[in-house]
């Protein structure tokens, strides 16, 4: 099954408030307003696009070691994923098929991070739950999705409705800023170019991890 065919699952098990994904139906109209807004906004088509340069980034893993996107792409080309917490679910089966593809990437040379506002705890959490072999660094403030032109602010409807569904992202990430990246993969090549980019306002669409390996050889 697809990467999409699985969220397009889950989406439909939420919508319908089937076990274990209850929820009250009159949050669902709310996050499609959000979504749409987001879309409509055209921020998705102003972020960095392949052809582009890739800003350098310093940022720690979850034991606290900085890893550096120089010294990653000193080693071969580097797959960045956006990711926006452990509490996203589309976001951590997005991270299960990268993991399964993993590889892959490493067979074509490439390395793989994602990248998330959450703090270092939840991050270990994300990847052992997810069993991932890659880690997920810590982007405090957002500032690198920032730097990618993936970052924005929640409109305060949508904060008020998830402090109504504990969905604390200020506790998750260390940060009250109530801003999160929008899911984003890229592909950068050894000298900094972005040969692949994939930016999504809509959370609950994804591209196949496969769909990436096609610029590889040539990174």
């Amino acid at each position: 099954m697809t990467l999409q065919a699985r969220l397009d699952a889950f989406k439909a098990d939420f919508l319908a408030g089937k076990p274990p994904y209850k929820a009250p139906a009159d949050i669902h109209p709310i996050m499609a307003r959000a979504t749409a807004e987001l879309i409509a906004s055209g921020q998705a088509g102003r972020a960095l696009k392949a052809g582009d340069k890739a800003p350098s980034f310093t940022l720690n893993d979850p034991d606290g070691e900085p890893v550096s996107s120089a010294e990653l792409l000193a080693q071969g080309p580097l797959i960045l994923s956006f990711y926006r917490g452990v509490w996203c679910p589309y976001c951590n089966m997005e991270l299960q098929a990268l993991q399964e593809t993993l590889p892959a990437f490493r067979a074509a040379g490439a390395n793989l991070v994602a990248i998330s506002p959450q703090t270092a705890p939840n991050s270990r959490k994300s990847m052992r739950n997810n069993n991932l072999e890659f880690p997920i660094l810590s982007d405090t403030h957002n500032d690198v999705a920032a730097a990618f032109g993936l970052r924005f602010a929640l409109p305060d409807y949508l904060v008020e409705l998830y402090k109504l569904l504990k969905n604390d992202l200020p506790a998750f990430n260390g940060d009250g800023s109530w801003t999160l990246p929008m899911p984003a993969r890229y592909v950068i090549a050894r000298d900094g170019t972005i040969l692949y980019a994939e930016i999504n306002p809509d959370y609950t669409h994804r591209p196949e991890p496969e769909d990436m390996l096609h610029v590889l050889p040539s990174a």
